[in-house]
């Protein structure tokens, strides 16, 4: 996957970062989730690169980016850091102003990027979340029950990381076959990339320490902005999967107007993975969103 893309890696200030690009115009930054790589856009990247100079980018602790040790407050693995990860990226390559389009975990580092760094972001789209600190905050248990893996692998080391490591590929299974569509709903190729970097040395300990750190460092940081008034200013638009957890249990466009200014969306007939179940309806919002006032 993702042949005739130019590869390579980036050393930040605090990690090493694979990425992979092609395309010309405007460029648009592509940030996965958790069990995943960049492979997960592999159903919309080629489509994007027509319009757009696409870099897909491996989240530090994930794909083929470099394994950190842990630390005590979870520092490392702070959306703030994997936030500064993608600006040093995009400045190695001459990019200092971009999209984004971003899901799952990917998409909390987007909502840290946009937040830290809002003259880095001109627009960003994320998918299928709400903002961390709501969705905490508003944590039910058919939430729980839902995303039982938030409360598993937040526990203290080395509990979840021993069990992740007894089978990573079953873990990945697990989690990722459990949600609206099975297992059938991935290409074999795209499933078996997230396993084999599951099975990596150190990525168990990354995923929790990145888990560990949105229940922790990451809402001080929220809480900061919160209390500080601060609020993205960049046109935002949420996607959601009308079957999944997240627009069960949350109002996800009244949770992202509370710390956004300018926020759009809607809900896709999905559940989790909408760049792998519903890509021709990513696209045509991705295409439209981006290139909008372009």
């Amino acid at each position: 996957m993702f042949d005739g893309y130019s590869h390579c890696e980036v050393t930040t200030s605090g990690a090493r970062i694979a990425v992979w690009h092609a395309g010309a115009g405007p460029t648009l930054v592509l940030l996965h989730g958790h069990p995943q790589t960049h492979v997960m856009w592999h159903r919309v990247a080629d489509t994007l690169a027509r319009e757009f100079s696409v870099f897909a980018l491996d989240l530090r602790g994930y794909g083929d980016s470099s394994r950190l040790p842990a630390h005590p407050q979870h520092l490392w693995h702070s959306k703030r850091a994997m936030a500064q990860d993608v600006v040093e990226v995009m400045a190695h390559f001459g990019q200092r102003c971009f999209d984004v389009l971003a899901h799952d975990r990917g998409a909390r580092v987007a909502h840290r990027l946009a937040l830290d760094h809002p003259d880095r972001v001109r627009r960003l789209m994320l998918l299928d979340i709400a903002p961390t600190l709501a969705m905490y905050e508003g944590t039910t248990r058919a939430f729980a029950q839902a995303y039982w893996h938030w409360f598993f692998l937040i526990q203290p080391a080395p509990l979840p990381e021993r069990m992740i490591e007894a089978d990573p590929g079953f873990y990945v299974r697990q989690v990722m076959g459990q949600r609206t569509g099975g297992l059938s709903l991935f290409a074999p190729q795209a499933l078996a990339a997230y396993e084999r970097a599951m099975q990596r040395p150190g990525s168990a300990a990354n995923v929790c320490e990145d888990y560990r750190a949105s229940a922790s460092i990451d809402l001080e940081h929220d809480r900061q902005d919160r209390a500080a008034g601060r609020r993205l200013a960049q046109p935002l638009r949420v996607l959601w999967g009308r079957h999944g957890t997240v627009g069960r249990c949350f109002d996800v466009l009244r949770l992202w107007r509370e710390v956004a200014e300018h926020v759009d969306g809607r809900a896709l007939e999905a559940g989790h993975y909408l760049a792998e179940e519903c890509p021709d309806e990513v696209l045509r919002e991705a295409l439209h969103f981006f290139k909008e006032n372009e």
